[in-house]
């Protein structure tokens, strides 16, 4: 069966109209709530997360930036970071408020610099401190860089493999994994290796989400496949032995996985009982957590996040624009 979904005729039409065209007339009924744009001209948008009081926090790669949005769309900058590095795919990445900012006022950021990947905390305006270096990083690619908070209040990162599949297998690396950390950098408790690997075997983690208290990721895969994997700590996801799923002992099949040309994975969102599934080759995936679905909004290009926000709206960030819908 092919991988590449197909919508409806009636579907497609209904959703390129909620993008392109203005309110409907008052004697129209539109089926699904518009995919509303709330901000443009962006440079790189990669990630975004909320503030206590709604406000929104986004990162962009290439502009080394972290702005606010506010509920009207108006965007302010609020710092650029020091010693980001920027290639095609690497900057400043991931961000992730503190599910303590009332009391800490601590934002984290997952950013490159000329030799690593790091996390690192900050007060909004203020210098940020490393928390955890030595992520491996590529001259140019597979530097993961989704960050964010579990429902057990620890910090979960995404990382790539460094362009080095060998990176992956090895736990003392920490490339090709799934990150579990304190807020300050230290391993979480209860992590399989004593180490702040989580999970390991991966390529180019880019999306992380609970749903059920269940931990997805969204993997980038080389050549073959993309990969939707259910995270259990200390399981290995088989890169590079193995791309999509495949019988070698001690590997853990994904839950699904797409053709690269059609997927390319970023942020991955639980909301409204779906997973909602960034991607680079166009739209977003709409899923079941079985990862049966197809696209949505293929009108937008490439989508690097989605992400539920506290106002009950999905947040879509493009490169150059961040829009809000219901998630029809």
């Amino acid at each position: 069966m092919s991988l590449r979904r197909t919508l409806t005729t009636a579907f497609a039409a209904a959703t390129a109209a909620s993008i392109v065209a203005g309110p409907a007339a008052a004697s129209e009924v539109p089926s699904v709530q518009a995919i509303k744009q709330i901000a443009s001209g962006l440079n790189q948008a990669w990630s975004i997360d909320f503030l206590p009081d709604g406000t929104g926090l986004f990162t962009q790669k290439d502009a080394k930036t972290i702005s606010k949005i506010d509920k009207a769309g108006k965007v302010t900058t609020v710092q650029t970071i020091p010693g980001v590095s920027v290639t095609p795919e690497a900057g400043l990445l991931g961000i992730a408020v503190s599910p303590k900012y009332a009391t800490d006022q601590t934002v984290f950021i997952y950013y490159t610099t000329s030799s690593d990947n790091r996390i690192a905390k900050l007060k909004l305006g203020q210098t940020p401190t490393p928390i955890v270096t030595g992520i491996p990083r590529g001259a140019n690619f597979h530097h993961g860089g989704r960050i964010r908070f579990g429902p057990d209040g620890y910090l979960y990162a995404g990382t790539g493999d460094g362009q080095n599949g060998a990176n992956a297998q090895n736990k003392n690396s920490l490339g090709g994994k799934v990150l579990r950390v304190t807020t300050d950098g230290a391993p979480a408790p209860g992590n399989p290796f004593n180490s702040r690997v989580y999970s390991y075997g991966h390529r180019n983690v880019q999306g992380l989400t609970w749903a059920n208290g269940q931990l997805y990721v969204s993997d980038i895969g080389a050549n073959k496949l993309d990969e939707l994997n259910k995270i259990e700590p200390g399981k290995n996801y088989g890169w590079p032995t193995c791309e999509g799923p495949c019988t070698t002992a001690g590997m853990t099949n994904p839950v699904k996985a797409w053709p690269t040309s059609s997927a390319t994975p970023s942020g991955l969102a639980a909301y409204k009982g779906s997973l909602y599934m960034a991607s680079l080759k166009g739209g977003t995936f709409k899923l079941d957590l079985n990862g049966n679905g197809g696209k949505l909004w293929t009108n937008l290009g490439r989508t690097r996040d989605a992400t539920a926000g506290p106002d009950g709206q999905l947040y879509t960030i493009t490169p150059g624009a961040i829009y809000v819908s219901d998630g029809s």
